[in-house]
């Protein structure tokens, strides 16, 4: 009897692997958005689930179908997805449909639609119970990470690209390129939908960032200089993750450091409230000054994300901010930072939180 198809024994393999840690009786959500990554990923994860010859059992699996309603018709696209996941047995499906995108907040759109995605599967994960949620990243998405990173002069953390796990997000598909999921949903007779913003933008326009750099860059970096430039990217990727990780941790440790010495013990209300809107961090100057750049400045992304600022939206030129605050002291004013947290210097110490 034949075996599946390459491609479809690629992504079930990837499945079984990125969930050989979870113990019987998990449950296990997939988010879905009905295209060819997370289409393909719903069926290696649904036979996951599947008891086999080996008499595998009390595995769980579902879906969460974000509808994030920015195009027309997005309601009947998520249902599609719904659909077509229960069709694969997958139990229990639901669809979360996202408030309209007010439009502000920092991050642009495709940011604030990502941390909404992000936002509800992590409630559905929390309410449902599930030991993880799987997302449909691919090598090729990883690639195009690196070279959207390496266009607005990204540091390494960035240019790390997404992580295969993340808390209770994992990426099992992340070694994969996308030619695998296309072939798997050919070979499954699954119809996947398409994401027109996907498209590649027409001849002389530049079309959004992610589309332009998937339709044109890639390809052309591709013909002029061989296969496999993607997945050197993802290499390159895995690299500089590895080195993030190190300096993150020492990082970490300097701005413990920089609140022991100002008093800051991390619970300003002294109620044990961890809520981020009441968060106030406290710095000592000194204890950074000397600390070399690569490092302070990563403690002090660090301080402004625990003050409320949202990590998506910070960029160097807030980051620059806060480090002048601590290098170049003159005298000058607060340094505003996104999600309203400002920075102010006094007494050989930095403050940030919201007014």
């Amino acid at each position: 009897m034949a075996g599946p198809h390459p491609a479809v024994a690629d992504v079930r393999r990837a499945v079984a692997a990125a969930l050989a840690d979870l113990p019987p009786g998990a449950l296990v959500l997939v988010g879905c958005s009905g295209g060819p990554d997370s289409l393909a990923l719903a069926e290696g994860l649904a036979r996951w689930a599947r008891p086999g010859r080996r008499g595998v059992d009390g595995r769980r699996a579902g879906a969460v179908v974000v509808d994030h309603g920015l195009q027309d018709g997005s309601a009947e696209v998520a249902d599609r997805a719904a659909d077509a996941c229960r069709g694969l047995g997958l139990d229990p499906v639901e669809v979360v449909a996202l408030p309209p995108d007010p439009g502000h907040g920092g991050g642009g759109p495709e940011a604030r639609a990502r941390d909404g995605r992000h936002a509800a599967l992590a409630d559905a994960a929390a309410r449902t119970g599930a030991a993880a949620v799987l997302l449909g990243h691919t090598r090729d998405d990883q690639a195009e990470q690196v070279l959207l990173g390496l266009a607005r002069g990204a540091g390494a953390r960035s240019l790390a690209g997404v992580p295969p796990r993340r808390g209770v997000v994992r990426r099992p598909l992340l070694g994969l390129p996308r030619s695998t999921t296309l072939a798997a949903c050919a070979a499954l007779g699954l119809e996947p939908w398409h994401d027109p913003t996907n498209a590649p933008p027409p001849p002389g326009e530049r079309g959004a960032r992610r589309a332009h750099v998937r339709g044109v860059l890639l390809p052309a970096l591709e013909a002029g200089l061989g296969p496999g430039v993607a997945a050197a990217l993802a290499r390159t990727a895995e690299h500089l993750r590895e080195d993030a990780d190190v300096l993150d941790a020492l990082a970490a440790d300097l701005l413990a450091r920089a609140r022991a010495a100002a008093g800051d013990g991390g619970d300003p209300a002294g109620d044990g409230d961890p809520d981020p809107l009441a968060a106030v961090v406290v710095l000592d100057v000194r204890a950074l000054s000397d600390a070399p750049p690569a490092l302070r400045r990563r403690a002090l992304r660090g301080a402004a994300v625990a003050a409320g600022a949202p990590a998506g939206s910070l960029g160097s030129t807030h980051v620059g901010a806060l480090d002048a605050l601590v290098t170049a002291w003159r005298g000058q004013g607060p340094a505003d930072l996104p999600g309203g947290v400002v920075a102010r210097r006094a007494d050989g110490r930095l403050r940030l939180a919201r007014p």
